[in-house]
């Protein structure tokens, strides 16, 4: 006898049922997966945060009130900002009288370029203005000094050095007076 021509088998049909159902459970289970998460940070993509509540009645203005003035932004002149321009003062440092001796704050000394980069950026990060100062010292070869200042009073020298104090960087006192040629 012969055999009939389109014979089915039952395997191929479970297959591809058994990938639909798998696809069908991970998109249901990443679905639920990100509800989940969403509800637990508590941060919904649905609502707005500047959205009022329907309950909440909206705010009545105030009598005899003018209405706020915007803030003005500020004006930054280009070519006063370029380096090589007047030197500002902070209200720190004050410019210095002739024969008043100058104070300065030195925040480390070290033979190594990097680590007194280093410590600059540190305190630009604390918002404190820094030099660094490259000089040779005999038999001991170069440091490059990492000063903050001049200081004209030593009530700044204090509040800068409490600062430093607070974030763990010693300094030392460094005073520095003008010589006659220097004061002209």
């Amino acid at each position: 006898m012969a055999k009939p021509l389109s014979r089915s088998s039952g395997n191929s049909g479970r297959g591809s049922s058994m990938v639909s159902g798998l696809l069908i459970g991970l998109i249901i289970g990443l679905a639920l997966a990100a509800g989940v998460a969403l509800w637990v940070t508590g941060n919904n993509p649905f609502s707005s945060a500047d959205a009022p509540s329907a309950n909440m009645a909206p705010p009545k203005p105030a009598q005899n009130t003018p209405p706020p003035m915007p803030e003005t932004a500020p004006s930054f002149d280009f070519y006063k900002v370029l380096p090589g321009s007047t030197p500002t003062t902070t209200s720190d440092q004050k410019p210095a009288a002739p024969n008043q001796p100058r104070y300065y704050l030195q925040a480390g000394a070290f033979q190594n370029a990097a680590d007194a980069d280093n410590l600059k950026a540190r305190l630009a990060l604390l918002g404190i203005e820094a030099q660094i100062q490259t000089s040779e010292v005999p038999e001991k070869g170069v440091f490059h000094r990492v000063r903050i200042g001049p200081f004209v009073g030593l009530d700044a020298v204090n509040t800068t050095r409490s600062l430093l104090t607070q974030n763990n960087i010693a300094a030392n006192l460094v005073k520095q007076t003008p010589q006659p040629q220097e004061t002209h």
